[in-house]
């Protein structure tokens, strides 16, 4: 996409701190039940389901862990098996030789740190063996305090085409999100792009024609009368 007309669009929709609480309310509006995908009924299970969700999707998770918090309740229970039989229990998800020795290592942090506890702080979990930003960001803000603004695949895809963002890395683009998104939206703002990602802002064919957002959105390929042009019609 030409610079020109990047500037141009960004004219068009107006300053991104002037479109984020319109952008945010509507999404509310459009995806009511935009909500945490994976299913889980504790904290362990919670910290789990996301550590087996990179690379893959939380459908396919979600059909692996339905049997796996049947068997593994406690952090016990993960250390109690031969490796190769949790590697089995979670082969589905992919990379399931890492995530089976990154899970027991946790499982061995929270016993020997946190008494078999998954903490509440994004410090402390981030001690965790195979717990990178994104999976405590999850963690901290589905346990209602929201640290920092979970970044997926389609955070930063829509991100870059509301324009609230050039960066590329997810850290820095987390930043960016904090320093414009309300705090008070931290919990709720990712779950809106993902959603929206998944049923109208897809990657390679975006449904602009029906999008909400298609008059604040610089990358919409919607034809959007200006201000001018309404008043001469």
């Amino acid at each position: 996409m030409a610079r020109s007309y990047v500037a141009e669009a960004r004219r068009r929709v107006g300053p991104k701190r002037e479109r984020i609480r319109p952008i945010i309310e509507r999404l509310a509006a459009e995806h009511p039940d935009a909500t945490i995908a994976l299913r889980f009924r504790s904290d362990l299970e919670l910290l789990v389901s996301v550590m087996l969700s990179a690379q893959t999707t939380d459908v396919n998770v979600n059909h692996v862990t339905e049997r796996l918090f049947e068997k593994y309740k406690r952090p016990e229970d993960y250390l109690a098996v031969p490796l190769e039989e949790l590697e089995n229990d979670i082969r589905a998800t992919g990379f399931f030789r890492q995530k089976a020795k990154a899970i027991r290592a946790t499982m061995q942090i929270l016993l020997e740190e946190f008494d078999g506890q998954v903490p509440s702080r994004m410090d402390e979990l981030l001690r965790l063996q195979g717990v990178a930003r994104k999976t405590a960001n999850v963690v901290v803000a589905e346990r209602g305090a929201a640290e920092g603004i979970v970044v997926d695949t389609h955070v930063r895809r829509l991100s870059q085409r509301l324009g609230f963002t050039r960066q590329e890395d997810p850290v820095k683009i987390e930043r960016d999100l904090m320093r414009l998104v309300p705090r008070a939206d931290w919990n709720r703002f990712p779950h809106l792009l993902i959603w929206h990602g998944r049923r109208v802002c897809i990657a390679r064919k975006p449904r602009c024609e029906v999008c909400v957002l298609n008059d604040l959105c610089p990358a919409s390929r919607v034809e959007v009368a200006t201000k001018a042009s309404r008043a001469t019609t």
